[in-house]
């Protein structure tokens, strides 16, 4: 009686590597970050205008000046309502950006926006952009 061992290959196991828990892991931040994203933006409460307009997204963090309903004027979260032609013509980003937004509460008088125009203007701001909502489901 003849006994033949075969000497065959050993089957190893796979060399790829398993991608299931990194996409997991991927999707659980994904959502936390779009939870907590509008969180981080500004405490300050403003309502924007609703007109018609395209959206367009503020690249980068952009100098803001803020003005509430309470016609108090906010330059990056600082009330700076007494003093808005000092502080901006004296603001080294102003001075090197020539750019500046401005979000006013659409209850805000016409009067304080535009006294935070002219101040801008006289700070030397080339580019000045007005922020707004834009109309949802009109034409």
């Amino acid at each position: 009686m003849a006994i033949s061992v075969s000497r065959g290959r050993r089957r190893g196991g796979f060399a790829d590597i398993n991608v299931t828990p990194l996409v997991d892991v991927m999707l659980v931040l994904l959502i936390v970050f779009m939870v907590t994203a509008p969180l981080l933006s500004t405490s300050l409460r403003i309502e924007l205008p609703e007109v018609q307009a395209s959206n367009q997204p503020i690249k980068d963090a952009k100098l803001v000046l803020s003005i509430d309903k309470n016609e108090k004027i906010f330059f990056s979260e600082q009330d700076v309502t007494a003093n808005v032609e000092q502080i901006l013509a004296t603001n080294p980003r102003v001075q090197s950006e020539h750019e500046l937004y401005i979000r006013a509460d659409r209850e805000a008088r016409y009067r304080v926006v535009a006294r935070a125009v002219a101040a801008a203007r006289a700070a030397g701001v080339t580019s000045l952009n007005l922020l707004v909502d834009p109309e949802v489901g009109k034409p």
